[in-house]
């Protein structure tokens, strides 16, 4: 529901606005994110950032639609040929940006080189071979019968097979994959979608134009260029809006939320979410960390429905879990385990009474309220002795610091990539091994073999409840184990001036279609 005020201006955002391009035609969007993308390659960082930027200069295979359905995109049609094997039509008639025929070989090699991707592998283990039976026909097989296999097309954006392939000048290969680095691929791109990267100037602006060619006649979008600013401070990027700056913002923070729905000529958009927020112990740096008594004191000592409270002012929902209401191992007997006194005797018992110091890191521009989260956790884990050194920056900064696991513990929040239970577990918590790329995201190097072998046994299973009562269970190990430190679901809130129809194209993956937007229609 829209809902209009006086028009509000402040002195940063007159400011802010200075810094921004003027006012532009009526196809020209100007977008105020909390951050830009890291890279251009969209399989260095597996990240929402880089997410939502796939859809920009990328299409999927398939795509989720607001109601969770399946929705062709690249992949007109599929059909599951037998227990191990799907086949898919694909569209023809689809052009690269570099002018290259899209094909299912591009397809089929696309899906190799998400399987050698530090960040993606996990993801795509269960696919044994991809194959192009035609121009137009792939066939993708996997090791065993696996009932996620469309939730991955969500995630397979096809790359120029031809334009990535070879060597540059300097003999670099242009398919190399490199963290945090410079190869070919993370600064020059050819995908299939609505729009091309004109110029990029990272944490500075990053500017889009329509693609001549693009193969979705059927779209309404009639964005014709995109600027998009990072402005990572809350205050800022609300100003921005409110002051005609920009027209359409991420992350309206929880305090703003009024503030944003009630201006004139501004809508604010509100979506429940599903991405966990919380903390990750580093066992390989702390021994007491190694201790689940110790585990089990942090998530004691943590109010969670204080910070929902207080920090997020409703605008989260206290978690015990990573899997939110409606997926499929949501446990409605595990709740939030607040206790100071029970956290202290904890402790005492593990023989930490007297505490310990530790490090910890975390971003100020990727969670709603990240910074004050992480800070008021350091205030809470004091009052078990807990002194928390706590160093937060922008996440430009942080991801290299979090890849190399440098801290004692660090906040990460996750948005399951299959919107399903099991890949919280398998990037969050699962043993770390690097040939598989399972526990790609363990910060903590946390391993409890009995539920990595639960959740793998899940991700066979075909019969759906079944699977369900085996993640169920998972989630209760977890619990017991205190192996994640779990604070919130993260509610999702967007801002865009009248006209820019964003409640059409935006969803609860966070990654907004913007392919589609049409502005001048309220």
């Amino acid at each position: 529901m829209t809902l209009k005020k006086t028009l509000l201006a402040s002195v940063i955002g007159a400011a802010l606005a200075a810094t921004l391009p003027a006012t532009a035609a009526a196809e020209t969007l100007r977008i105020g994110y909390s951050a830009d993308p890291e890279t251009l390659d969209i399989h260095e960082q597996l990240s929402g950032g880089m997410l939502r930027f796939s859809h920009l200069a990328f299409d999927p295979l398939v795509r989720w639609t607001q109601d969770f359905d399946f929705e062709p995109r690249l992949a007109s049609d599929w059909e599951q040929v037998d227990a191990t094997t799907l086949r898919m039509t694909l569209r023809k008639g689809v052009t690269f940006h570099s002018g290259n025929p899209f094909t299912a070989e591009d397809v089929a090699w696309t899906i190799e080189r998400l399987k050698a991707s530090p960040d993606y592998r996990t993801i795509f283990e269960p696919i044994a071979d991809a194959r192009a039976l035609d121009d137009h026909t792939l066939e993708i097989t996997t090791h065993a019968p696996y009932p996620l296999l469309l939730n991955l097309a969500t995630y397979i954006f096809p790359l120029d097979r031809e334009f990535y392939s070879g060597s540059t000048d300097n003999g670099q290969d242009k398919a190399e994959i490199v963290k945090a680095g410079n190869s070919f691929a993370s600064r020059h791109l050819s995908g299939t979608g609505p729009f091309i990267v004109t110029e990029r100037r990272q944490g500075v602006r990053v500017e889009f134009e329509r693609y001549a060619d693009y193969w979705d006649e059927a779209s309404e979008g009639n964005v014709s260029r995109i600027v998009l600013t990072p402005i990572a401070e809350n205050a800022s990027r609300v100003a921005a809006l409110l002051s005609g700056g920009v027209d359409f913002i991420d992350a309206v923070p929880p305090n703003d939320l009024d503030r944003v729905r009630q201006a004139q000529d501004t809508n604010l958009v509100e979506i429940p979410g599903t991405r966990i927020i919380g903390f990750q112990l580093n066992e390989a740096r702390v021994e007491a960390f190694r201790d689940p008594r110790v585990r089990q004191a942090v998530a004691y000592a943590i109010n969670q429905q204080g910070i929902a409270d207080r920090l997020m002012r409703g605008f989260a929902t206290p978690a015990a879990q990573f899997s939110p209401a409606g997926y499929s191992g949501h446990n409605p007997e595990l709740m939030p385990r607040y206790d100071v006194e029970r956290a202290q005797q904890l402790m005492a018992e593990a023989g930490y009474e007297d505490g310990f110091r530790i490090d910890m890191i975390a971003p100020n521009n990727r969670y709603v309220n990240d910074a004050q989260i992480a800070q008021a956790v350091a205030n809470m884990l004091a009052r078990i002795n807990i002194d928390v050194n706590l160093r937060t920056m922008p996440l430009a900064q942080y991801w290299p610091e979090y890849d190399t696991r440098s801290s004692d513990a660090a906040m990460i929040g996750w948005h399951s990539d299959t919107e399903d239970s099991a890949n919280f577990f398998q990037y969050l918590t699962a043993c770390i091994d690097t040939d598989t790329g399972a526990g790609q995201y363990n910060y903590g190097s946390y391993c409890n073999e009995a539920l990595d072998a639960l959740v793998a046994d899940a991700d066979a299973e075909t019969d759906l409840e079944t699977r369900n009562a085996m993640l169920r269970e998972a989630e209760q190990m977890l619990y017991d184990d205190a192996g994640y430190i779990m604070l919130h679901w993260q509610n999702l809130a967007y801002g865009a001036r009248d006209g820019i129809a964003i409640d059409a194209v935006v969803n609860a993956t966070d990654f907004p279609y913007l392919g589609d937007l049409v502005i001048g229609r309220d």
